[in-house]
């Protein structure tokens, strides 16, 4: 009997990032929101390469399952791009992404803009409402931050 396989959590800046890794990121995010959620939009903002900006993902077997994207927004971090692969949803990797972007974010507060749907996962990590819903690419979105802890 073979072991069940496991995720791998990796994280890395955008500089550590493999061609390979990279394109398996960007893909994963163009099928989640641009097919999937039937949604086009500018996903390559210009922000996955600045300095301060983490990259983390779990990997198995080659395939990016799921990913998130940590900017330094000065005062603040912002959590962004979390997204799990159809075939992986279900095995709680966003709950252990976020726990994982949780860490490396420290002490710091942090924002988001969750879509409406999900603003109940984002409070279960501490995330509350900042402001009104309003439409981001037809989909309704809430900001919301958590303080330093």
């Amino acid at each position: 009997m073979h072991p069940a396989p496991t995720d791998e959590l990796r994280t890395a800046t955008f500089r550590d990032l493999d061609t390979t890794t990279l394109y398996a990121i960007l893909k994963l995010r163009a099928d989640v929101f641009v097919v999937e959620q039937e949604c086009a939009y500018g996903d390559l903002d210009g922000r996955d390469d600045e300095p301060g900006t983490r990259h983390l993902w779990f990997s198995r077997d080659g395939e990016i399952r799921a990913y998130v994207r940590i900017l330094d927004d000065g005062e603040a971090q912002r959590v962004g791009r979390v997204v799990t692969a159809k075939s992986a949803r279900g095995a709680g990797l966003a709950a252990r992404l976020m726990t994982e972007a949780l860490a490396v974010i420290g002490t710091r507060p942090s924002v988001l803009e969750a879509q409406a749907h999900l603003a109940g996962f984002y409070a279960r990590f501490g995330y509350t409402r900042t402001g009104p819903e309003y439409l981001e690419d037809g989909i309704p979105h809430i900001p919301m931050r958590r303080e330093a802890p």
